[in-house]
């Protein structure tokens, strides 16, 4: 369903758009993932609305049959400069997928009378779906930006955005919050 209103109170959370995150081969092209979500970030910032800039440095401790050591380099979870990291942004650093669980992300939002969060960034079917769950479950209304995102698959991508996301809250585009953003406030 297509955005069909922006809240009293929305805030922006976007995931994962860090070095190391955003140098692996993507299904859609970084740098047009990033522009739109500085784009939004600078947005929200412009209206006074809440940015949660989240990073991703470590995984959950339960066992799985994949490997997951991994030796990242030094800038690995830096976020990307094009996001203009602002003193009022909210920053989170996930050890799970989404950015909920263990980050005090929720009593932020809610210290901030947040009911509505837009989601944005990589992975699709993991970091942006898994936040976007927990926003859901949370009680927000969820608006899944879906060309500010990628993934590292596209078929993948595509699964979220056309059969979960759905599910979950309003799909929309980057153009249609900015102009909800400009007619609104």
């Amino acid at each position: 369903m297509p955005l069909s209103q922006l809240d009293k109170q929305p805030a922006l959370i976007v995931i994962d758009l860090q070095k190391g995150i955003v140098s692996l081969p993507l299904a859609h092209p970084t740098n047009e993932i990033t522009s739109k979500a500085a784009q939004l970030a600078d947005a929200f910032r412009d209206r006074g609305f809440p940015v949660v800039l989240v990073n991703v440095a470590g995984g959950a401790p339960g066992r799985t049959d994949q490997s997951h050591h991994f030796d990242p380099p030094a800038d690995w979870a830096d976020l990307v400069p094009e996001l203009k990291e602002h003193p009022r942004d909210h920053k989170v650093t996930k050890m799970r997928w989404g950015a909920f669980h263990g980050t005090g992300l929720d009593e932020h939002l809610k210290n901030l009378n947040v009911t509505q969060v837009f989601v944005c960034g990589i992975a699709t079917s993991i970091g942006v779906e898994s936040t976007a769950r927990y926003a859901h479950e949370h009680g927000y209304h969820v608006a899944l930006v879906t060309d500010a995102m990628t993934d590292l698959d596209p078929v993948s991508h595509q699964h979220s955005v056309e059969k979960i996301f759905p599910r979950l809250g309003e799909t929309t585009t980057t153009n249609e919050v900015l102009s909800s953003l400009n007619t609104n406030h």
